[in-house]
């Protein structure tokens, strides 16, 4: 048994930090998202409505202009892309019409 537990330190020395940080980067995010599903289960179903619409919007918004949305999301994204503005419409606009 002292030799399995011997083996399995030594492997766990040879996991790289960064994985360690992550997993508990991982484990984190994970304890806030319950806290927070939690308290969003007392609150006013209007308002936790409001609230979702506005960082959804929000964060649609941001892929969008700046076009570094997720793989996955990117078809949704090429399609309302023309009705919004990006950051290469921007920099087009401002190079057809210098500032004074």
């Amino acid at each position: 048994m002292l030799l399995f537990a011997v083996t399995a330190l030594e492997k766990m020395q040879a996991v790289p930090l960064a994985f360690w940080l992550n997993l508990a980067l991982g484990v984190l995010i994970l304890v806030a998202a319950v806290i927070l599903i939690r308290k969003a289960a007392e609150m006013n179903k209007v308002l936790l409505s409001v609230i979702i619409f506005v960082v959804v919007s929000g964060v649609t918004f941001h892929w969008v202009y700046s076009r570094n949305e997720p793989a996955f999301m990117t078809p949704f994204v090429d399609l309302i892309a023309d009705f919004l503005p990006s950051a290469e419409k921007q920099a087009q606009k401002q190079k057809r019409s210098p500032s004074p």
